[in-house]
């Protein structure tokens, strides 16, 4: 288990450049199984949940070739689908969430997907229903093997489009769903489907392979199926939720900082959200340059004078991948907000590390906290704690650099896996942060 070390309260500044974004990476990757031709993909990020999904693929067959940092090709003529029930793939596809996108394209291009049940965060319960839902409207049988904790849909001959209602915008179940009707014989609608720039972003790149969607980037998409799609080339956008980490980094250390080439046209009501808790975002180009916060940032009110409240919704909402780190840059604001995670239950479990820091935030419930800002006038102190998931990590990273003295963070493997050599790019900006293994 690797350990940072991180000495707190040095202003940073300087120029990071945002990786490619894990969420649309684990998609995209996912994609590549619908075609036997090539697949170019560029900007990925060198993390560990994408390596590992990498890894799955190439265990499979797919003839996977390095072209330089961040741009591989991918062409899945070749597949060894045994794979899929053997002891390894139980082993490897169990470790990484993102796993689960392999059951759509397997399905409509094989008539059979197998996958275990799927590893990722422990932020609360994360159910499948919808993905499977989607795929038994799709006319496939699905079995469930409760022993080994193992799913499985078979189609054999062949999936037929419907329409659907989806029972909740699931981002992954949207992709896994479209993967498979794409394939599928006929017209399938999918009403309240997620439209996250991610999402889309896997639907253009479908579109361009040849398949036929409609409706891309609203909550009702139409898919008319064809017989085959093929290859295409696709680049990653920044990942809007390491932009965001950021902006509350800047904020906290009272630091200034440009994040190059954001791809402002993608981010939604994120410069919308921090600007609430009275942070300074200036657009230049297709940067965001947020000054040094020497006088502090104050969090809005609403019209009645009544405390801000801040929550996530499904796109175009604010993403629940951000409220942690929202709640930790509100630490220093002046004045008080309400965060309220309304998707996963255990998400804000993090905040006893925070108060054992010195923050002052009430944990009204498992998806409430309040926060009282200290506006400067009191430091966080330093403390040992350990990291439960990827985003209270990087929220806990932040904190422990605002804070006065050597702070050390266990477990940063959970960190690695959605942020690319985060302690050396923070470096280059001036942080003080070691890594132990």
């Amino acid at each position: 288990m690797a350990t940072f070390q991180i000495e707190g309260g040095h202003q940073l500044k300087g120029d990071i450049h945002p990786q490619g974004a894990k969420n649309e990476a684990l998609q995209i990757l996912c994609g590549v199984l619908l075609t036997p031709e090539k697949v170019t993909i560029s900007n990925l990020p060198d993390i560990i949940d994408v390596n590992k999904l990498i890894m799955i693929l190439d265990h499979l067959g797919v003839k996977v070739e390095k072209l330089q940092k961040g741009t591989y090709t991918f062409q899945a003529d070749e597949l060894d689908l045994k794979y899929l029930e053997s002891k390894k793939f139980k082993e490897e596809g169990s470790s990484i969430r993102g796993s689960i996108m392999i059951v759509g394209p397997l399905l409509a291009r094989f008539g059979k997907g197998y996958i275990p049940r799927p590893g990722g965060d422990k932020i609360g319960r994360r159910r499948l229903d919808t993905h499977f839902d989607g795929f038994i409207k799709l006319g496939a049988k699905f079995r469930y093997n409760k022993e080994e904790r193992f799913y499985g849909v078979e189609a054999p001959n062949g999936l037929k489009g419907t329409d659907m209602l989806l029972n909740e915008a699931s981002v992954t179940g949207t992709a896994n769903i479209v993967m498979a009707a794409v394939l599928a014989q006929g017209k399938t609608t999918i009403y309240n489907a997620a439209c996250e720039p991610y999402l889309q972003q896997l639907c253009k790149m479908m579109v361009r392979m040849g398949a036929n969607i409609k409706g891309i980037g609203s909550n009702l998409l139409t898919i008319e199926g064809v017989e085959k799609i093929g290859g295409c080339d696709h680049r990653i956008l920044p990942d809007m939720i390491e932009i965001g980490s950021w902006i509350g980094l800047a904020a906290m250390t009272q630091s200034e900082i440009t994040i190059k080439n954001v791809s402002w046209e993608d981010l939604g009501l994120i410069p919308v959200t921090f600007r609430k808790l009275g942070i300074t975002l200036e657009r230049k180009g297709d940067d965001i340059y947020i000054p040094a916060h020497t006088d502090g940032y104050t969090i809005d009110t609403f019209i009645d004078g009544s405390f801000m409240t801040i929550s996530d919704a499904p796109w175009p909402g604010f993403t629940p991948d951000l409220l942690s780190i929202v709640l930790v840059t509100a630490i220093q604001a002046k004045g008080e907000v309400l965060i309220h995670q309304k998707m996963f239950e255990s998400r804000l479990f993090f905040t006893d590390k925070l108060m054992d820091m010195g923050a002052k935030i009430i944990l009204c419930d498992p998806h409430r906290a309040t926060v009282i800002g200290h506006d400067f006038k009191s430091t966080l102190k330093a403390t040992t704690m350990t990291s439960p998931d990827i985003r209270a990590g990087v929220s806990l990273l932040i904190a422990a650099l605002s804070a006065k003295g050597t702070s050390t963070i266990h477990n940063i493997e959970q960190i690695d896996r959605g942020y690319e050599n985060i302690d050396d790019r923070l470096r280059k900006i001036g942080a003080k942060i070691k890594r132990i293994d």
